[in-house]
């Protein structure tokens, strides 16, 4: 196994939202604690607080974040595929967002004590804040 690896349970339900690459970002994304904006040629997707995401809006509400402890060196090499490993043995899915300092899975919110359970079992510690 690769070195333990500390995560911890972020507070709130999150959503993932798509919306058209044209599309300016709207204010209701950038509310909360946690967003994570990406554009791309084909889309703007959006990740924020559920409650944030008005009605009408294309979205896959109620995920949770497990967020790994970071900060995490560019030179470490195997985090991602460890833990999505390890879900997708116990068969979570799993949306990956990285950042400058460390990696979030998010993982459905009725899927979140079995997450849990096998990134524990695998021998990684993860606290409930």
């Amino acid at each position: 196994m690769r070195d333990v690896l500390s995560l911890f349970l972020m507070p709130g339900s999150l959503a993932i939202c798509r919306l058209a690459a044209e599309d300016p970002v709207p204010l209701w994304a950038t509310q909360g604690a946690f967003c994570c904006l990406t554009r791309t040629p084909e889309e703007l997707s959006v990740v924020c607080q559920t409650d944030s995401v008005p009605s009408g809006v294309k979205a896959e509400r109620g995920w949770r974040a497990l967020a790994v402890r970071g900060p995490l060196d560019f030179g470490q090499t195997g985090i991602v595929a460890e833990l999505t490993g390890r879900l997708a043995a116990a068969a979570v899915s799993v949306f990956v967002v990285s950042t400058y300092d460390t990696d979030y899975l998010l993982v459905r919110e009725n899927d979140t004590p079995r997450a849990i359970a096998a990134l524990r079992d695998a021998g990684h510690t993860v606290s409930l804040e």
